[in-house]
């Protein structure tokens, strides 16, 4: 996908896994951090279509469909749908999905109404650019996007290496969960290579591949990118591949086309 179809008209995703953390004392996703996970996705979509700072202004109705449980992965898609002077709306949906048996539903659809707001504004001549065509992913790789907070980076205000590790090992087990469908541990990281540094406030995009596979074995290329909200400017900032395992109940090894029963 190159810098101008992530940046317009097309969808961006953002995966997450449903942890206790985040969950109610039903072992459900609260809805507080579903509209959360929802309103940042939005702020994203925004900032990928205007490259200029965006508030939200409001959000339209937003029906709650059905739970996403604890150990589900949770997918995030939004697109920008209307395009105005100033403002834009984007629509986002939450699915999730049951790591083990593949099976999604709806769980959230809504419409944020996002406002281009700071000295951007007029670098952009006081007009947010026309919505483009939507686009499609150009291969199945996973793709998954984040912000990068204050809080995510050191006193230099770049990213964490660990904080990057975390994420990049979250999409390997999303990858490898998607490609065998049992469940999967981490077995090694091969190599991790860090080209450039994440600064606060950049979009985080990880592109997620399964380029390899043995008896019980995926391993998993993940490539992380860092692009300004401002410019659009997109670079690859690490690679790494990471060795996940199928295991059975008792967290032994299992082949990829048996039961883990």
């Amino acid at each position: 996908m190159s810098a101008a179809q992530a940046a317009k008209g097309s969808v961006t995703r953002l995966v997450d896994i449903v942890f206790p953390g985040d969950a109610n004392h039903h072992g459900t996703l609260f809805g507080g951090a579903g509209l959360a996970h929802m309103d940042k996705l939005a702020f994203i979509v925004a900032s990928r279509h205007g490259h200029v700072d965006f508030v939200t202004a409001s959000c339209e109705r937003i029906d709650f469909k059905a739970p996403a449980h604890i150990g589900e992965i949770v997918e995030l898609s939004g697109r920008v749908t209307r395009v105005g002077m100033r403002s834009l709306a984007v629509e986002v949906a939450l699915v999730a999905e049951a790591p083990l048996s593949g099976e999604r539903r709806l769980c959230a659809r809504g419409a944020f109404n996002m406002v281009a707001v700071g000295e951007g504004v007029e670098r952009i001549c006081g007009r947010l650019p026309p919505l483009a065509p939507a686009t499609e992913d150009e291969d199945d790789a996973l793709r998954m996007t984040e912000l990068v907070f204050p809080g995510d980076t050191s006193h230099y205000g770049s990213l964490y290496g660990g904080v990057a590790l975390a994420a990049m090992g979250r999409a390997a087990f999303v990858a490898a969960t998607r490609h065998c469908r049992k469940a999967v541990v981490m077995a090694s990281s091969r190599r991790v290579d860090f080209e450039s540094q994440v600064a606060t406030g950049e979009i985080v995009e990880l592109v997620a591949r399964i380029v390899a596979t043995g008896r019980s074995s995926m391993t998993a290329e993940i490539d992380l990118f860092a692009e300004s909200l401002r410019s659009g400017e997109r670079r690859r900032c690490a690679r790494g591949a990471f060795v996940m395992v199928a295991v059975d109940a008792r967290q032994r090894p299992v082949g990829l086309g048996a039961s883990a029963a």
